[in-house]
């Protein structure tokens, strides 16, 4: 244990210089959900995370001086195959951090691992826990308790859909944050995959729910279907020209929030294809981070200016 918590604070330094980062388990020890206990072994490379032994979060914090409060967890993407860390996660932790938001980047258990009984829960476990990790300890951080959100993009962003949306706690474990709200108070997705059905992005479906999925589990993790009144707000940025995942996806999810009544802002762009990252994206789609801290502030998750 203290050798793998060794492993992730040397992997986090040596790609992220936040000052206040640290790595938080999720999970106390022998507690995890949905495991064979089998002694996996963290799988890593060129800033890609193939297989997660220890599921936790790498936590960037802004200063003090400039903390407003708010929080978010942001989920990576990668097809539900990998973990891109760097360029959706540790990057768009920084750029949070900016907007003086605490930021914590998700080490999802990813649904081919052979550790996992059932494939298609082991993310979503890990994500409600998440928000639950943070919320507990809201007070300690400087964090209001109803601002925290989730990110997520491409199937990191199925997998922020589905925090927000899913009605089930699959979480629980029966220790004392069973007790605190599992759902996040606001959504941020980026190219996300939503549908499992007739728009689903292939890779991402199988590997989640296997190669052939029945009807009923494809409908329970598509994520349009699961939009309610009690939906948090979300802010979507999208590319019409994206190639990978239709943005029909983002399309179908913002349906869904009008549908019900939920505050949602979408915005699709010319340009972009599934390459929407935090800089350098072509023409006025490099304009997606500012409407998004603008639409941060319009939400009131945080303050147009730092308060004196």
């Amino acid at each position: 244990m203290l050798q793998r918590l060794l492993f992730f604070a040397c992997l986090c330094a040596a790609y992220a210089t936040a000052t206040s980062q640290n790595f938080i388990p999720l999970w106390p020890a022998g507690k995890m959900p949905n495991t064979k206990g089998l002694n996996l072994k963290d799988s890593i490379t060129n800033e890609r995370v193939y297989q997660v032994g220890m599921p936790g979060m790498y936590a960037f914090f802004p200063s003090r001086q400039e903390n407003k409060g708010a929080a978010v967890v942001i989920c990576p993407g990668g097809g539900y195959a990998r973990l891109a860390y760097a360029i959706s996660g540790i990057q768009l932790a920084k750029w949070f951090n900016t907007m003086g938001i605490s930021a914590f980047v998700l080490n999802y258990r990813l649904p081919l691992s052979p550790d996992l009984q059932q494939r298609e829960t082991g993310p979503l476990q890990d994500a409600q826990r998440a928000v639950r990790v943070v919320r507990a300890h809201a007070a300690e951080w400087g964090i209001a308790p109803d601002k925290i959100g989730i990110q997520g993009s491409s199937a990191g962003g199925h997998l922020a859909s589905l925090a927000g949306t899913a009605q089930q706690d699959v979480a629980a474990i029966g220790d004392t944050l069973d007790t605190v709200k599992y759902k996040p108070d606001f959504m941020i997705l980026v190219s996300p995959v939503i549908d499992m059905g007739a728009w689903a992005h292939k890779g991402s479906r199988e590997n989640l729910l296997g190669k052939t999925p029945s009807e009923q589990l494809i409908a329970a993790y598509s994520t349009q279907l699961l939009v309610t009144a009690a939906t948090p707000p979300a802010f979507i940025a999208d590319a019409a020209n994206d190639n990978v995942v239709s943005p029909m996806n983002s399309l179908l999810f913002f349906q869904a929030l009008l549908q019900h009544k939920v505050p949602a802002s979408l915005h699709v762009f010319t340009q972009g294809r599934h390459a929407i990252a935090l800089r350098n994206n072509p023409g006025s789609t490099n304009l997606w981070t500012e409407l998004c801290e603008r639409w941060l502030v319009e939400m009131k998750i945080i303050p147009a200016a730092l308060q004196p």
